[in-house]
């Protein structure tokens, strides 16, 4: 088992331009970007067009075009593959709508998030632009949000990736979660 000190050591030098160590990065967390993609993957219809490995893929790619980024450790590197991941998704999702010219949009809670079909496509779309929303109002919320919900980060690692005390992310994610509710359920009396 690889240690989070050789990974954070590993994107601190793919950080520095160093491209050899990112090709030795991709073995070390391959295992955890899977398992990441799963979990997304868990959430859609079994006959997704896109396959956890190629989610998985895709993100990678993404992540290795980011030329000198600088990882500050592999918490951070998964919270961005997450958000990776999740945009990836999200964009997957407005294809499939836009193709169907927008078709019957229902609107989604957070808690009813966890159960995504091809029918809820258009409820990942909600739930993105509720967060987008949230983003103009609180940056900081929407990304306990992000982080807690997308990536699947403890609040103890969110308060690491942010900086903050634990305390001020478990009040920012009960805050943002009334708030995201609130906001779909009137977008849903508005929309019905």
């Amino acid at each position: 088992m690889t240690s989070p000190k050789e990974v954070s050591r590993l994107l601190a030098d793919c950080g520095d331009g160093n491209q050899a160590a990112f090709n030795q990065l991709l073995p070390l967390v391959y295992d955890e970007l899977h398992r990441l993609a799963s979990s997304y993957m868990s959430h859609e219809r079994p006959d997704h067009t896109l396959q956890t490995t190629a989610l998985v893929n895709e993100a990678y790619l993404l992540l290795a075009d980011q030329r000198n980024a600088r990882w500050q450790n592999r918490v951070h590197f998964f919270a961005v593959a997450a958000k990776v991941m999740r945009q990836i998704l999200i964009d997957h999702a407005r294809r499939r709508t836009r193709a169907k010219r927008g078709g019957n949009q229902t609107r989604l809670s957070l808690d009813e998030a966890a159960i995504l079909s091809d029918e809820r496509a258009a409820d990942l779309l909600a739930l993105d632009e509720a967060l987008t929303k949230l983003a103009g109002v609180d940056a900081r919320k929407s990304r306990v949000v992000e982080l807690r919900f997308f990536s699947g980060l403890t609040i103890e690692e969110v308060a690491e990736v942010l900086k903050v005390n634990p305390k001020t992310v478990a009040r920012d994610w009960a805050m943002a979660r009334a708030w995201i509710h609130r906001e779909l359920s009137t977008a849903e009396t508005i929309n019905d």
